[in-house]
This record gives structure tokens, C-alpha cells and sequence, in this order.
């Protein structure tokens, strides 16, 4: 069974700044446990779920804004602990690794030194975690590195379009996926630059076909529009099952895709 968990649904600025939602991106279980895009928020969500970060083994981060990455130096932290030597593994673009003329890098030479591998990766590079191959998908951001992920799973393809703009190549490098993820950050009738809207998730959703579509990183006006009318608009819009994430829900898949809201710690349901 692949399990992915949710740890914080909300993204941009505003949502970061007030925590609307959590902003701790998303936890993979298969046959290697990966955090991806842990923004603010991520390891207090991780206790609440009952997950261990010193078990983490590799961080995956799609470009350099903070809510995409503000938790990583505390998770390589927790991968290196107890540890002999170095340990765990960091795939990102240059602007998180090494930085650029007016962004990053978002990890210090400190942290990088603990890891076992610092894998910097372009659009459309394959990479490996384990047994576990992934490719770094196409991305058009306001950071230029940016990149989302596609990661093959033992249950089929997860597929995350991170911040970006719709383009044929973005879309192209999804078609097959069992579950998409898209960050749609703006609802309907709301476009901004560099980010997805409800509109353009309609179209991803229908030329990709997943099995199902999940909608976070929820920005500001989509909490207010409601997130399941946007989710509602995308499924009418594509033909495809889609939903949007809350914190704390989980996709096992198997056979089947099951969506169970996870419980913290003290077994109350979130």
C-alpha cells in the first residue's frame, strides 16, 4: 500500500502568513518516505499525524519560496539524527541548492553537508530515491528553476504540478498519472501570473485523465470561494474525479484509491 498524506493544504503569502491552513505540503509512504515541499508548518503536522521525521528519507522541493521549503533544514536535522555519518537525500532545483542572482539558496552549506546526496535537478531530469525513480516535470514560475515532480509509485504514478503557469509541456509531462496534484493556488475568475487557477486545473484535469484529481496549496481567495466549488468545477469541467485536500486526508493506493482523513496523535479525528 502507497499512502500520501497531506500535511497542509493552503499556500501563498497570506494563507503562510495567518496559517488559514497548515502549509506542511505533502508525506509519501512507498518504498522510500519522502517529504515534499515542506513549507511552514510541516513538522508540527507531521507530530500531530503520528509521523516520525527522523524517518524521513529524502526532501523534495519544487522551487525557492518559503512556503515550499521553510521546514527543510529542521527535517535534514531529523534524517541525520542518531545517525553515523551522513544520511537522507535532497532533490531540488539550483535556486534551492546553490541560489541565483536574486533568490536562495534556501539551505545552508551547513545542512547540505549532512546529507548523504544533494541532487540538483532541471526540468525533465530522472532522478532515483532508492528503488524509487521520479522525474523533475516542467514549470513556468516566477523563480526559473522551478520544477513540479512526477514519482512512480508501486500503485501507479503520482503526479504534482507545482506553482506554475498552464503550458503544453507541463500538461504533457503528466499524461498517464493515476493521481494529480495541482497547486491551484487562485479560483475561478482570479488568474494571476505564475499560477495555477481553477480554470486552468479544469483543463490539466481533462488532458492528463488521472483516476483522480486533487487540488492544494489553496491560496487566500480559494478558501473563501470554497474549495470544494472549485474541486466541483474542475470534475464538471474535465470528466475527472477531483477533490480538494484537507489537512490531514490521506491517498492509500492499492487496487483501489481510498480517502481516509487521518488522525493525530491523541486519536481524534482532524
Amino acid at each position: 500500500m502507497t499512502r500520501l498524506v497531506f500535511l497542509g493544504t493552503g499556500g501563498g503569502r497570506f494563507v503562510t502568513l495567518m496559517q488559514e491552513r497548515c502549509t506542511g505540503g505533502m508525506y509519501l509512504e512507498d518504498r522510500a518516505r519522502i517529504n515534499i515541499d515542506p513549507g511552514p508548518g510541516a513538522l508540527l503536522a507531521m507530530r500531530k499525524y503520528g509521523l516520525d521525521p527522523t524517518a524521513t528519507d529524502a526532501l523534495l522541493i519544487s522551487h525557492c519560496h518559503p512556503d515550499h521549503y521553510a521546514s527543510a533544514e529542521m527535517l535534514i536535522e531529523g534524517m541525520v539524527m542518531g545517525k553515523k555519518g551522513r544520511s537522507g537525500t535532497l532533490i531540488a532545483p539550483r535556486s534551492v541548492i546553490k541560489g541565483g542572482p536574486k533568490i536562495g539558496p534556501a539551505v545552508s552549506k551547513y545542512h547540505l553537508q549532512k546529507l548523504q546526496e544533494v541532487r540538483t535537478v532541471q526540468q525533465g531530469q530522472e532522478f532515483n530515491i532508492g528503488p524509487m525513480v521520479g522525474t523533475a516535470t516542467p514549470s513556468l514560475h516566477s523563480d526559473p528553476d522551478a520544477v513540479g515532480f512526477r514519482l512512480r509509485t508501486e500503485h501507479g504514478d503520482i503526479s504534482y504540478v507545482a506553482d506554475t503557469e498552464m503550458r503544453e509541456e507541463v500538461i504533457a509531462a503528466h499524461k498517464g498519472a493515476r493521481v494529480l496534484i495541482l497547486a491551484n493556488t487562485r479560483p475561478l475568475h482570479a488568474r494571476i501570473p505564475n499560477h495555477l487557477s481553477t480554470e486552468d486545473s479544469g483543463v490539466i484535469a481533462q488532458k492528463v485523465k488521472p483516476e483522480v484529481c486533487i487540488l492544494t496549496h489553496l491560496g487566500r481567495k480559494v478558501l473563501r470561494d470554497g474549495p470544494q466549488k472549485q474541486a466541483e468545477w474542475v470534475k464538471n469541467r474535465s470528466g475527472v474525479n477531483c477533490l480538494a485536500a484537507r489537512d490531514g486526508m490521506a491517498v492509500l493506493l492499492g487496487e483501489e484509491l481510498e480517502f481516509v482523513l487521518t488522525q493525530d496523535v491523541r486519536g481524534v479525528e482532524v
